[in-house]
């Protein structure tokens, strides 16, 4: 079967739902997609790139702008321009507010603010953090801005309680990608 040749990079940010992420890299890959992870710092914490490195068949990017390359590029360039589409799933409350604000401290913000793709967010967070106008008013203004969302769904949380805040099934998330692309 040949290769679609879309290059999907996939923003994994520090939220519990992170084990999901490995199965959207597996569900895109199956769709023959390229799939490049950027990991943001914090993401790092919950789960090791080698993770992400294994499951996709390409190196993981990491937190850092001004990492060591491994060639002469200028990653968030180089990726902004490869990119046919960016997902960011899980997307914590604190992507929506970086990006909704403009702030590019990160691979991530900055591959996403060079980039003229199409961006898809899947947030995923506890319920009062989902439903903080805060965090509501960034959802609005950056699908104001263009972006696309899958929105969360109502479900077990990581606290123990019941509520909306829990990441889309993954089955939706691959689905929107492959509608956007």
């Amino acid at each position: 079967m040949p290769k679609n040749n879309k290059t999907v990079i996939l923003g994994v940010t520090a939220s519990i739902a992170i084990y999901k992420a490995c199965e959207i890299v597996r569900q895109l890959k199956k769709s023959d997609l390229t799939v490049k992870v950027i990991m943001t710092a914090e993401a790092e914490e919950l789960i090791k790139p080698i993770v992400f490195q294994s499951l996709s068949g390409n190196c993981v990017y990491r937190a850092g702008v001004f990492s060591q390359p491994d060639a002469w590029e200028i990653a968030h360039i180089s990726l902004a321009q490869e990119a046919d589409l960016i997902l960011i799933a899980p997307a914590t409350a604190n992507i929506l507010a970086k990006l909704a604000s403009g702030i590019c401290d990160d691979l991530l913000t900055c591959t996403i603010c060079a980039s003229k793709a199409k961006v898809i967010i899947a947030p995923a967070m506890n319920e009062n953090m989902w439903s903080n106008k805060i965090t509501q008013n960034n959802v609005q203004k950056l699908i104001a801005y263009g972006y696309k969302f899958v929105l969360p769904q109502k479900g077990l949380l990581a606290c123990g309680a019941v509520g909306s805040g829990c990441l889309a099934d993954t089955e939706v998330i691959v689905k929107a990608v492959k509608k956007y692309l």
